[in-house]
């Protein structure tokens, strides 16, 4: 495999794994509230998650998604009633608990969920698997698949950081408080734009 072909694979995963959206909010959420080693399994969760369903699309899981239309609707209500409960447990979290009394941190289960339920990562896993993929065999969708692994791992987990580093800037309850309300807004808003289809 050329060195092209793996620099636009990596910066494609790059594109697509650091950029934000509802997973890497809840990562620096997370950061915030539970501090970057706590956060971890919700990473590894995201990024299992995320290249399990890359995988799948690799090996035919697009086709069958593109023959059943129904199954992006309810992946979306699905995704969107789940976005809104995560969103609504921030809004609720009281700006006066330290990192470490908040209850628990989104578990690894969460982070895959997460991505399974968002149709921008059903978007992202067909789109890659349809461009660096699929023409070039298994090989090229295990590669890909690796690659792309590494990538999304790194760039979730600097959100957690950059979350665990923040948290020092909102140790005061009312920061906190307000940290958390954006937080949950942008979850909200990044539901409501899956249920519409954006």
């Amino acid at each position: 495999m050329n060195t092209a072909l793996l620099l636009a694979m990596a910066g494609f995963a790059l594109v697509a794994s650091i950029t934000p959206g509802p997973v890497n909010s809840l990562a620096l959420a997370s950061g915030v509230h539970h501090g970057f080693r706590r956060s971890l399994g919700y990473v590894t969760g995201a990024t299992v998650g995320f290249t399990l369903l890359l995988l799948l699309a690799g090996v035919g899981m697009a086709e069958a998604v593109a023959r059943l239309p129904l199954l992006d609707t309810v992946m979306r209500i699905l995704g969107t009633g789940f976005m809104l409960y995560l969103a609504w447990r921030l809004w609720r979290a009281d700006g006066g608990m330290a990192a470490t009394e908040v209850a628990s941190p989104p578990s690894l289960w969460a982070g895959a969920s997460l991505q399974w339920l968002n149709p921008k990562a059903w978007i992202a896993a067909i789109a890659g698997m349809g461009a660096y993929g699929l023409a070039g065999g298994m090989a090229t969708v295990l590669t890909f698949t690796g690659l792309y692994f590494a990538i999304c791992y790194v760039s979730i987990a600097l959100w957690a950081y950059a979350g665990a580093q923040l948290s020092r800037a909102l140790s005061e309850p009312g920061r906190m408080r307000m940290f958390n309300r954006a937080m949950a807004a942008l979850l909200a808003l990044s539901a409501f734009a899956m249920l519409a289809g954006g």
